[in-house]
């Protein structure tokens, strides 16, 4: 069976500011999967994807998309990826009208009649300034964009922020859409963790500049567990086990690492699957007084 190309890779990226680090960060993104990347605000997802872009430079480490270098040409490689990001970046005044001949002149590769049709299928008009869209339109005509010139990789920055749920059920189908296709991929930051967890089919989290997970989605939310106990049980777990612990309505929640190992070890223990909100919280709490010490990486 032929091995599942890689479009995104990345080997100890570093980029120091003195008051953040992105630490020697490393994850890679199969072709035609859904990979969300999760973490706090702050954690590093912005600086990581501007990183990828190219739009400011690593320190050290080295980045690859589609199995190219991004330093010797990015420029080529950014006519098969599509941007999204939080902040729509055309100027306010533009219609879609116009952001159609702007990208004619930028994107060798844009289809026009997609275009428009993804005006009309979002129901955007093209004569409106989109400095008068709601957030729900402006995110929708940056997708329209990004989808538009036959991009392979879509790299979105936080999409479904701030939007209504009916509007964000919308987004996620389009990106389902998408996907279909096996040579299309997404890597999709969010902090919404509910809307990965019916997309995604990898997660990296990180953390404070650092990866703390990363794998296939359903083999992380497969391993850990929520173990409910009185804080007079704690002591009878194996401390490898344990990510964090935290105070719980009838006891103390423990996030555990190795839900079967628990549920053998423990029978008497009510012992839940966790979710990727639960997981993020835990990890990101992990300095508590109650901590455990391990960090965990999945294949």
């Amino acid at each position: 069976m032929e091995d599942i190309k890689n479009v995104v890779e990345l080997k100890g990226v570093t980029k120091d500011y003195g008051d953040f680090k992105l630490d020697q960060v490393s994850f890679t993104v199969p072709e035609g999967s859904v990979c969300g990347f999760i973490g706090q605000n702050g954690a590093g997802k912005t600086t990581t994807i501007k990183l990828m872009l190219d739009v400011i430079k690593a320190d050290q480490g080295e980045i690859r998309l589609f199995g190219e270098n991004i330093e010797k040409d990015s420029a080529h490689l950014r006519e098969d990826i599509g941007v999204v990001f939080d902040e729509m970046g055309f100027h306010e005044f533009m219609t879609g009208r116009d952001i159609n001949i702007m990208m004619k002149n930028i994107y060798k590769n844009w289809d026009e009649e997609m275009f428009f049709d993804y005006l009309k299928r979002f129901s955007l008009p093209s004569r409106k300034q989109c400095g008068d869209f709601s957030r729900g339109m402006r995110m929708k005509l940056q997708i329209a964009v990004a989808l538009s010139h036959h991009a392979k990789l879509l790299i979105m920055d936080e999409p479904t922020s701030g939007l209504d749920p009916i509007v964000r059920n919308e987004m996620l189908q389009i990106f389902r859409e998408f996907v279909i296709e096996e040579d299309h991929t997404i890597l999709l930051s969010s902090h919404i963790t509910g809307d990965l967890e019916k997309l995604a089919d990898e997660v990296v989290f990180i953390n404070a500049g650092k990866i703390v997970l990363a794998g296939n989605k359903d083999d992380i939310l497969e391993k850990h567990g929520l173990l409910k106990c009185k804080k007079s049980e704690l002591e009878k777990i194996s401390e490898p086990l344990i990510v964090n612990v935290q105070p719980g309505t009838f006891g103390v929640e423990v996030l555990v690492n190795d839900r079967k190992a628990c549920e053998k070890l423990y029978p008497q223990m009510v012992i839940e699957p966790a979710t990727l909100e639960d997981i993020m919280l835990f990890y990101v709490n992990k300095d508590s007084k109650n901590a455990g010490s391990r960090t965990v990486e999945t294949d």
